[in-house]
């Protein structure tokens, strides 16, 4: 139990990198958590061997088979079309439940989902009416599936607090949770240990992203969310507040996963693995 570390296998989608990729560097860096995204359908990117995502009409055995010889257990799968307005309810309901259905069968706990950085034309309330329609059904999938349903913090909705904790209060389901994202949280204008303690009765996962002065002094409090970091954890302009985040969570006696997302050359991966290890040793 407590903290558990692991990294997301997006972290090679810009590198042209697979799934397996992902698998061989948590090997090699004694890791024993990945994260996935998931296709709905057959992407040739991906049956080439350039793209980390796992196809959710592929057979899941094979996967199973490769994460158990290597002693390696999925945290979360990334089911995350934006969920938060109209298009979520016609595309997103059904990836994501198919996503849910998919991470039982590789006995993987969680899935994730988002909003979008654009918000919909519509009322606020209308929103929020449209998003508690879609996370019901969703719901009675995560309940049937016994699979932990996850919202990180990523869009114009998920980066409001007010808005998120009262979805969160309209369900109080143990089966929605949040998965925060250090550097979203970041870029949208928070202080992430804050908005964390914000969130915190119902985070049971993060992404740890770093940002680097650039695109902070370019893009911070006016987009919502990055992909993943370019450089190594603990290098950018968020690194004391990712440590202040961590060292939170050993004070709490958190249990939870936590996912390195960072371009995923070997040197980045190295030293962002040293470097959170090296804060949790304090």
């Amino acid at each position: 139990m407590g903290i558990r570390l692991g990294m997301h296998a997006d972290n090679w989608r810009e590198r042209s990198g697979n799934f397996t990729d992902a698998v061989n560097s948590a090997v090699k860096h004694n890791l024993k958590y990945l994260e996935a995204g998931v296709v709905d359908g057959q992407y040739f990117i991906t049956a080439l061997g350039y793209e980390p995502s796992l196809c959710l009409r592929d057979n899941p055995y094979p996967t199973r088979r490769l994460l158990e010889k290597h002693g390696l257990q999925l945290s979360m799968l990334d089911g995350s079309f934006p969920m938060f307005g109209p298009e979520g309810s016609f595309y997103g309901v059904q990836y994501a439940c198919q996503t849910i259905r998919y991470a039982k069968e590789l006995g993987c706990p969680k899935v994730d989902s988002v909003d979008s950085g654009k918000a919909p034309d519509l009322p606020r309330d209308e929103v929020f009416r449209i998003t508690v329609m879609n996370y019901t059904e969703l719901l009675r999938w995560a309940h049937d599936y016994d699979i932990v349903l996850c919202i990180e913090p990523h869009g114009v909705y998920t980066g409001d607090g007010e808005f998120m904790l009262k979805l969160l209060s309209h369900f109080e389901d143990e089966h929605l949770r949040v998965n925060f994202d250090t550097g979203n949280t970041f870029i949208q204008g928070h202080d992430p240990l804050e908005y964390f303690k914000l969130l915190e009765k119902y985070i049971v996962a993060s992404h740890i992203k770093d940002v680097d002065a650039g695109l902070a002094a370019a893009v911070r409090g006016e987009e919502t969310g990055i992909a993943c970091s370019q450089i190594h954890i603990g290098e950018g302009v968020n690194a004391e507040n990712i440590r202040a985040i961590l060292k939170y969570l050993q004070a709490k006696d958190w249990d939870g996963d936590v996912s390195i997302e960072c371009s995923g050359s070997d040197e980045n991966i190295d030293k962002s693995v040293k470097w959170i290890r090296g804060v949790l040793g304090e």
